[in-house]
Formats: structure tokens, sequence, C-alpha cells
């Protein structure tokens, strides 16, 4: 059975973020602005940037290449806190730690080479390519 003591300062904690919570809300139930349609017109009503009417939706259409930058960005990100925490115990793990580190950094290199390779780190629109007439070829023969 628990003792009342051992869980005194986790009902302390709770019972101080409860306050504080209620007081937080209340105070911005109390100080809250409130409009009413009269005041503002009918713009302040629409959820949109403090009243500024809006000109289009706003809902935007990301290309997809967003997204797959975004993914890349959050494997390698992910892969570099595996290594930072591999540079603080490497004196403990010694040459098998050192040699799987350089096996993970060059699997990390084969994956960034193949993305690159792929076209998955294609950004910007895909150059024009301009069709070759005859006499272009003729003047580079």
């Amino acid at each position: 059975m628990v003792d009342f003591s051992q869980i005194r300062s986790l009902l302390i904690y709770a019972l101080v973020i409860s306050i504080l919570l209620a007081c937080m809300l209340g105070l911005s139930a109390l100080t809250g602005l409130r409009r009413s349609l009269s005041h503002g017109g009918t713009s302040l009503s629409i959820p949109f940037e403090s009243g500024i009417i809006p000109t289009g939706s706003a809902h935007l259409r990301l290309p997809v290449q967003y997204y797959l930058v975004a993914m890349f960005f959050v494997i390698f990100d992910v892969e570099t806190a595996f290594l930072f925490a591999w540079a603080i115990v490497v004196t403990d793990v010694g040459w098998v730690g050192y040699s799987a580190a350089l096996l993970f950094i060059f699997f990390l290199a084969v994956s960034l080479v193949y993305l690159w390779r792929a076209g998955g780190l294609d950004w910007g629109p895909l150059p024009r390519r301009l069709p070759e007439t005859q006499s272009s070829m003729e003047h580079l023969s």
C-alpha cells in the first residue's frame, strides 16, 4: 500500500497546476474582448487575420516535392541524432562501435546518392530542352 507521505508532493503539484489553470482560464474569460457585429462590421466575424477581409482561399496546394524534402529532412535529422549519441560513447564502444558507425555513415551516403540520382532532391522546375534542328547539327560538325 502506498503511504500518503510518498505521493504528497505529487498531489501538491497537481493542486497548484489546477489552481493556475483555473486562474488563467478565468482571467481570460473576464478580460477578453467581445465585439458585436455592430462595432466592427462583418469582417470581424470572419476567422482570418484580425479583421482583414480574405481575398481567396486559405488552402494551399503544395507540390509533392515539398513533402518529399520534408520527409528526407526528418529521416536524415534522426540519423544525425543517432550519430550524436554515438559520439558521446565513442570511447566506450571501441573499434566495434567505430566500425558500426562507419557502416551506418556508409549506408547514409548510399541512400543520399540514391535519392539524388533518382531525382528526389530536385526542387525546381525541370529545365526545358530545346529540340535540335538540322542546322545546329551541321554547325557542330
